[in-house]
């Protein structure tokens, strides 16, 4: 896959230490000058020590992960909220070593997210999937019939231009919302919904090889959860099932679920799914730029994430592992 980042080692260099040679005894009186000679005391010769490379922050980081992943079949809590039914060829990355492992690949600091899922086989292999939690409240989904696809996506394409100033200031590539790779889908029968978008940096002509988010989301009684698979354009028509499929195995606890919403008791979100989706429109509608600033650049961290994992090589580390290393 065409990258746009590289992922850069940090080299340790081992400081030189000089090897001082130790005189000899030399107790024969009678020996020959040339004999004295070769017992004098050596030179001190320095010499370096061949330089290693330590192991990089991303190295270090998934060898803590690799300590503590789950591989399926296995059921996995998310934040008391949910279980995640892990089938048999994923391995899941828990909170902590998921969230450094994120961060090691230049996401930043992401406290929401729960952990990370990794496919183990199939000839598909360059991609994850972030599974996040949020606390945001009960998200009222009325608005998903009667929401405009294409005033979203506009919306959104404005909202991504006016965070391309700031993405400039702080030496980030601008970013492009190019299309719908996924136009915005609900389901309120199960409180899922599905979506993605097509977005390039600045200079990338290759949509096709262009990492991108497929966002999945499962509303509950309390905020939502996302599990966000993050891949290419051009792999995303055969890892849609896989998406979708995991969704499937997610299930709110007794008492979390979108049904248990209690009106006169529960905590209602600010905003409807159109903002969740579109936090550019939420923004128009509702005066949300912080809302909107924020959920752009989130959007754009996962993506730079993808890049350098999938560029990285996740596939690697998965080989190496094929050996269950935790239940």
């Amino acid at each position: 896959m065409k990258q746009s980042l590289r992922v850069l080692a940090l080299l340790g260099v081992i400081a030189s230490q000089p090897l001082l040679a130790q005189d000899k005894a030399n107790t024969a009186a009678t020996e020959s000058t040339a004999a004295a000679a070769s017992t004098a005391p050596a030179a001190t010769t320095p010499t370096t020590a061949t330089a290693q490379a330590a192991p990089s922050e991303a190295d270090l980081a998934w060898a803590a992960a690799e300590k503590v992943m789950t591989r399926g079949p296995a059921q996995v809590a998310v934040e008391q909220q949910a279980t995640l039914d892990l089938p048999e060829g994923y391995l899941y990355v828990p909170k902590h070593e998921a969230q450094q492992l994120l961060e090691a690949w230049g996401n930043g600091q992401d406290s929401s997210v729960e952990g990370l899922v990794f496919p183990t086989q199939g000839d598909l292999q360059n991609w994850f999937l972030v599974v996040s939690w949020e606390k945001t409240g009960f998200i009222k989904d009325d608005d998903a019939k009667t929401w405009d696809p294409a005033e979203m996506l506009q919306s959104m394409k404005d909202g991504t231009e006016q965070m391309n100033a700031e993405r400039k200031e702080r030496g980030i590539p601008a970013m492009h919302v190019k299309d719908w790779a996924e136009v915005p889908n609900y389901d309120e029968k199960t409180h899922r919904l599905v979506w993605s978008l097509i977005a390039s940096s600045e200079g990338e002509t290759d949509t096709a090889q262009a990492t991108i988010n497929y966002n999945t989301v499962m509303l509950g009684r309390e905020g939502k959860i996302s599990m966000n698979m993050v891949t290419s354009v051009a792999d995303l028509p055969a890892l849609r099932p896989i998406a979708n499929s995991l969704l499937a195995q997610l299930e709110y606890v007794k008492g979390k679920t979108y049904a248990d919403f209690n009106e006169s008791t529960d905590h209602v979100a600010e905003y409807g799914l159109a903002a969740l989706v579109a936090g550019g429109l939420a923004a128009k509608k509702l005066g949300l730029f912080a809302l909107a600033a924020a959920f752009f650049a989130k959007f754009a961290k996962l993506i730079i994430a993808g890049v350098v994992a999938i560029g990285y090589g996740v596939r690697k580390y998965l080989a190496r592992n094929n050996t269950p290393s935790a239940s």
